[in-house]
């Protein structure tokens, strides 16, 4: 632990050394501008009878005015990404000091009806996904979030491959997050891939060739006039045809320009990340794959996207009036660059979606790893081909804290069933979390809060936290019925682990019972494998009939009139409840 917050400290050392220098740079920049304009007005009013004069003054400043702006523009990216690299690692530190409960917590991939997120504190405050999750572009979240409740057990060495590779990159997976985090678009990723897959064209094929025409009139108009000279009246009359000639497509032009200027900084920040993905040779399978997506052989792809960028810079550089007018009046700037981008759109639309999908997968990918990365101790769990579905020792919650949390050694094997008893609080529910938890991590490809674990690959189903629905006038009962229901479907056509807390808590005592017991056989006679937790203690019979299932419990003891837990998984049947004690001990009852 320590020597990771080193690793985040002294990066934050190193990153304010750097924001103080560009600081220095942009008030530089900022004075060089400023003196570019009053140096400009000065040489207009010192040759303001000589209109040639005055307008070469204007013409070069212009010119090198805009060279500025562009540097000056890169500085403040330069300083934006700096500030995103210190709120990485300052977010990192107060994280491992668990303080996480102000990061995104995924409550929008809520989903009461799901195999078993509901249950487990996947979503939503507090949650698993809260405490891992460093994604910064939406589609980056919703894969993440699809990661976690895919319910996929195929290619898991696969994923834990990669997700060591990329944990021992950190300086790239910063860089990475942090160029994604100045992605700042008014229009979702999906949006945009709709709009680049429907677009019609609406410059004719002519319109390739005739603003190079276009251009070489006003050059020889322009040189005339200084060199001549041409009458002003020439320059004023091509000013004027170049004008009208974009009138004829302004509406349109003025309807692209509005699109594009919604993307603009989409398509200039998602270069930079493909870019920081070409760049890395990477070793793993999974990695490889999805590099390759985004490699082209005759060209690369960043530099298509850097092409893209800069023909909407270019477009966009008619919201100037001054450079608007002027461009367009001698160059036909809005319909070159419109026809530019159209061009653009035909040869490499159908593409995005993929370079899209593949900046997704890193930006999910590179959390995964940064859990990874930040829980050296942790294990991946060694995949099995045998009769044990879970073997885990010194199994803990990832979202306790380790200095006070009880580890637990966990065995059990296919077609097992476990019934755990125990008191109030003593921890059947937590255990119960961790276990699933921990199935849920392992398909992921993510190491495990434990010693060392084995494990051969099983899907999860839970019914932990049923509730009702007011909507659609379903009592308690009904929907955990449903829910019962839907676990024994899914038995008969696949391979889980069940995992149930406290099942028909809707009826009374003894028919919780008879029906407790009837659902167990069920699934046993499924063959399924998995836990229920209980306060039935009748349903621990089932252990004198039943070879598959187990019985374990939690246990709490009285000592000098206080409730103590060890929070120790046990073999046997708890004997010790506490519902009494604490009623009294609460003063609800004598």
């Amino acid at each position: 632990m320590q020597g990771l917050k080193s690793f985040y400290s002294e990066k934050i050392t190193e990153l304010n050394k750097q924001l103080s220098g560009v600081k220095s740079q942009l008030l530089r920049s900022s004075m060089v501008r400023l003196v570019v304009f009053i140096l400009m007005i000065v040489g207009v009013a010192l040759f303001y009878d000589t209109p040639q004069a005055v307008i070469g003054i204007v013409l070069f400043s212009i010119i090198l005015f805009l060279i500025l702006v562009s540097r000056h523009t890169s500085l403040q990216y330069k300083r934006d990404k700096i500030l995103a690299l210190l709120h990485i690692n300052e977010t990192e530190i107060k994280i491992l000091d668990r303080d996480f409960h102000e990061q995104p917590d995924g409550s929008e991939f809520k989903d009461p009806l799901h195999y078993f997120s509901q249950d487990i504190d996947l979503f939503g405050k507090g949650s698993f996904y809260q405490y891992l999750n460093r994604t910064v572009l939406p589609q980056g979240s919703e894969r993440l979030a699809s990661l976690f409740v895919a319910n996929e057990i195929t290619g898991i060495e696969e994923k834990q491959e990669a997700i060591k590779e990329l944990s021992q990159l950190p300086d790239w997976r910063q860089e990475f997050t942090a160029v994604a985090s100045l992605v700042k678009t008014e229009t979702p990723y999906q949006a945009i891939i709709t709009w680049i897959n429907e677009y019609q064209r609406f410059l004719p094929k002519f319109m390739k060739t005739l603003p190079y025409i276009f251009w070489g009139i006003s050059v020889l108009a322009i040189l005339g006039y200084f060199i001549i000279p041409l009458s002003i009246f020439a320059l004023l009359v091509v000013f004027v045809v170049g004008l009208i000639g974009t009138s004829f497509y302004i509406k349109h032009i003025n309807k692209l320009s509005n699109d594009t200027g919604k993307i603009q900084t989409t398509f200039h920040q998602y270069q930079k990340l493909i870019l920081e993905i070409e760049k890395v040779e990477f070793n793993t399978k999974l990695l490889k794959e999805k590099r390759a997506a985004i490699l082209n052989e005759s060209e690369k792809t960043s530099d298509v996207l850097h092409e893209f960028s800069k023909i909407l810079d270019a477009l966009d550089q008619r919201n100037n009036m001054l450079f608007g007018i002027f461009a367009n009046g001698f160059m036909l700037w809005d319909i070159y660059q419109s026809y530019k981008i159209e061009d653009w759109i035909s040869k490499h639309g159908e593409k995005i979606e993929g370079w899209f999908d593949t900046i997704a997968f890193f930006d999910a990918y590179n959390s995964l790893a940064n859990f990874a990365y930040n829980h050296p101790v942790y294990v991946y769990p060694k995949l099995v081909a045998s009769n044990v579905v879970l073997k885990s020792i010194g199994a803990g919650h990832p979202l306790l804290n380790p200095e006070k949390s009880v580890l637990n050694d966990i065995q059990i094997d296919s077609e097992q069933f476990f019934i755990i008893t125990g008191a109030n609080m003593a921890g059947k529910s937590t255990f119960l979390r961790t276990v699933s938890l921990q199935i849920v991590m392992a398909n992921v490809g993510l190491p495990l809060c434990a010693k060392s674990a084995e494990y051969t690959p099983i899907k999860l189903i839970t019914s932990m936290r049923t509730t009702d629905s007011l909507t659609d006038d379903e009592s308690y009962f009904f929907s955990e019925l449903k829910r019962l229901r839907f676990i024994v479907d899914e038995i008969k056509t696949d391979r889980y682990f069940i995992v149930l807390d406290e099942i028909l808590k809707g009826t009374n005592s003894t028919d919780k019972a008879i029906g407790s017991r009837k659902f167990v056989e069920k699934l046993i006679g499924g063959k399924a494998t998995g836990i229920i937790a209980t306060h039935d203690l009748s349903l621990c019979e089932a252990a004198n009939d039943l070879l598959q299932v187990k019985n374990h419990y939690f246990d709490a003891e009285i000592i000098a009139d206080e409730l103590h837990f060890d929070y120790k998984f046990k073999d046997g049947i708890c004997q010790n409840m506490n519902a009494s004690f604490l009623l009294k001990k609460m003063q609800i009852v004598d």
